[in-house]
């Protein structure tokens, strides 16, 4: 077996921390040896400079990287212009993957906030809040991959006649007396099966941030509610869901980017076949299996676009927050 990774692995447990505390004392001795005047200047600059310098070595350069790629040939040898977009954007499978990207858009991310809010303010009326918060938020606790083996066995489909192995169908066919569904493979409903996978999995996240948001609430706002004669769903339509309007749309803002780039759980269960494919999926496979760098490049251009108006919503909110306070 060979142990080629050893020095890797101790560059990086032990070399990396090594070299941030040199920077940080040998900065600092630097520091301490110019004019006091010029100490509080440039004393913020030692911190943030390595940040800067990571944020262009991991997102500028490649961003810029990717950009220019997407101009060139499959090869890598021409420049073609936009021709790569031309064909990502005229090409049915691709126009598929933007569709069910949609269908991620709408569905999972409202689901998600759906059941988040709904869970968190029944779990705030009862006594056994911690217990039932901590088992709803446990598919968090996984990876997306192991999610998806597990909803793979659970959409397992046999002909009919033969025993189910699949939950799913198991009680589909032994409870309803109906035949099986092959979920993953039907074209009517599989990629809803995959966004119930997608929604399993992060309902648990919006739940808590909701539930923190509404422990937040002023009782006595909805205490002035209920003494003014309004019912339990005008209270919570009128005053829990507006205050909690912030909340839910940082959640919102960070569903919809996943959205945009959900991969994990397409690759797991379907591969992208049966209409099931996504962009980042189609990304992957122009580069990886097509060796299609340019195409490729291109899909990733257009999801960059795709989440730039979801980041300038998010500066525009902060900053109209911080103008308010």
């Amino acid at each position: 077996m060979s142990l080629d990774w050893i020095p890797y692995l101790i560059g990086a447990v032990v070399g990396v921390p090594a070299a941030l505390i040199l920077y940080i004392i040998g900065a600092d001795w630097l520091i301490r040896r110019l004019p006091d005047r010029l100490q509080p200047r440039l004393r913020p600059w030692v911190w943030v400079v390595p940040a800067l310098i990571l944020v262009a070595a991991l997102l500028i350069y490649p961003m810029i990287a990717t950009a220019w790629i997407s101009l060139l040939s499959k090869d890598g040898t021409r420049f073609v212009g936009l021709a790569n977009f031309g064909s990502v954007l005229t090409d049915n499978s691709v126009l598929i993957a933007i569709r069910n990207n949609i269908y991620w858009l709408v569905f999972y991310t409202g689901l998600v906030l759906v059941f988040g809010l709904i869970l968190a303010v029944l779990a705030d009326r009862v006594p056994y809040e911690g217990p039932v918060k901590s088992l709803i938020f446990m598919p968090m606790a996984i990876s997306f991959v192991a999610a998806g083996v597990i909803w793979r066995f659970m959409f397992s489909y046999q002909p009919p006649g033969q025993p189910q192995t699949g939950t799913l169908n198991a009680i589909w066919t032994s409870v309803f007396q109906q035949s099986p569904v092959a979920w993953l493979i039907d074209h009517r409903v599989n990629n809803f099966a995959l966004i119930f996978a997608a929604v399993w999995v992060w309902t648990g996240f919006a739940m808590v941030i909701t539930s923190a948001a509404l422990k937040g609430i002023p009782p006595e706002l909805l205490e002035a509610a209920r003494v003014d004669g309004a019912t339990e769903l005008q209270v919570f339509f009128r005053v829990t869901v507006p205050l909690l309007a912030p909340t839910l749309t940082v959640i919102g803002t960070t569903l919809v980017i996943f959205a945009l780039k959900a991969f994990d759980l397409v690759y797991v269960m379907t591969g992208g076949f049966y209409d099931t494919d996504v962009m980042a999926r189609r990304m992957y496979g122009e580069m990886f299996n097509n060796q299609n760098f340019g195409t490729s490049a291109a899909i990733a251009m257009l999801l960059l676009l795709a989440v730039v108006p979801v980041l300038i919503f998010n500066l525009r909110r902060f900053q109209f927050q911080e103008a308010i306070r």
